[in-house]
């Protein structure tokens, strides 16, 4: 703790932070890290081999074939999460399964679960969107801004 922060802390609590520090396990952010990258890859690959699915076995472009990709992904992950399965892939693997698609699935299926015996209004509609509600709020106002940017490259010949 900083020197400026420890002017206003009693002898009692500085003994209590230093005691806690000494007791605070220690995290292994490299392990952390590769864990994250590997199993968020692994989400990635999964993913892809969908896609290359439906356009290899089904009718769609490898253009198109993006929607009922992401569709998947959610569906299992939502079902991954009700089932309880998900949360534990997300223990081990932690930022690697919030990231993708899948994660923001969860998060949103995870608070709808939690909440339901609030009723379906006020619990589940009420709750769900709490932890996702900035991460759409975000993505609308960022892809918003992208569009206007590129109707005006496009308005003045840049693209």
């Amino acid at each position: 703790m900083s020197s400026s922060k420890m002017k206003n802390v009693t002898p009692t609590q500085q003994a209590y932070q230093r005691l806690a520090q000494k007791h605070e396990l220690k995290r292994p952010v490299a392990k952390n890290c590769i864990r994250a990258f590997l199993i968020g890859g692994l989400i990635c690959v999964f993913g892809q081999g969908i896609q290359t699915m439906f356009f290899t076995f089904f009718d769609f472009t490898e253009r198109t074939a993006g929607n009922p990709t992401v569709a998947v992904l959610i569906f299992l992950s939502v079902l991954l999460t009700g089932f309880g399965v998900y949360d534990r892939y997300a223990q081990f693997a932690g930022a690697g399964t919030a990231v993708p698609v899948t994660g923001f699935a969860n998060s949103i299926a995870s608070a709808a679960i939690e909440h339901r015996t609030e009723g379906y209004v006020l619990g589940v509609g009420g709750n769900m969107f709490k932890l996702a509600g900035s991460v759409i709020v975000f993505g609308t106002v960022a892809a918003f801004l992208i569009a206007i940017v590129k109707t005006i490259l496009i308005q003045w010949g840049g693209l």
